[in-house]
């Protein structure tokens, strides 16, 4: 019987932790590029370019990719599916344009698991010929997944992707 107790016990303080724990987490990250904000914003703008610096698009050379839309505007939807566990399968939509300023996305991922989170990248002028690209990453965890956000540095496991992914950028804008 106290064996049943002490198991009911380390079930429950989990679960009822996991109340108290948040469900929405958010990654923003920034790098300056020596480039004008419309070449930076136009440049951005377009889905498939994030092929080109995007650590995520090239963790799988192989991964089938398709596109829906006019690549730029509102409705463009770019998939992928991959074999690779750390890619899976998924897709990315534009949801808005503030053209000069901002691209907003929504990220459904389907394989390994089923999520939807809001990516968002954002230019402002620092100078004439330099510009500040803020790249924003959201989503939730709902209960009692959210419990692993206590354990988990989502910043660092992100954000370092959003950091490499900027510097890469920073390159192929650069050159």
């Amino acid at each position: 019987m106290k064996i049943l107790l002490i198991i009911g016990i380390v079930i429950a303080i989990p679960l009822v932790l996991a109340i108290f724990t948040k469900k929405e987490y958010q990654v923003e990250k920034k790098i300056t590029i020596r480039q004008p904000k419309i070449n930076v914003f136009d440049y951005i703008r377009m889905l498939k370019n994030q092929d080109n610096f995007s650590v995520w698009a090239t963790m799988d050379p192989g991964m089938k990719k398709y596109y829906r839309g006019t690549d730029g505007h509102p409705g463009f939807v770019s998939g992928w599916e991959s074999q690779n566990k750390n890619v899976g399968k998924g897709e990315q939509e534009i949801k808005e344009v503030i053209n000069g300023e901002r691209i907003e996305y929504e990220i459904r991922f389907i394989k390994p698991f089923e999520a939807i989170a809001r990516a968002a990248m954002k230019t402002d002028s620092v100078a004439q010929n330099e510009t500040l690209v803020t790249w924003q990453f959201d989503s939730r965890m709902n209960y009692p997944m959210n419990i692993m956000l206590l354990f988990m540095n989502i910043d660092k496991m992100v954000g370092n992707d959003l950091e490499k992914g900027l510097v890469n950028l920073k390159q192929v804008l650069e050159q």
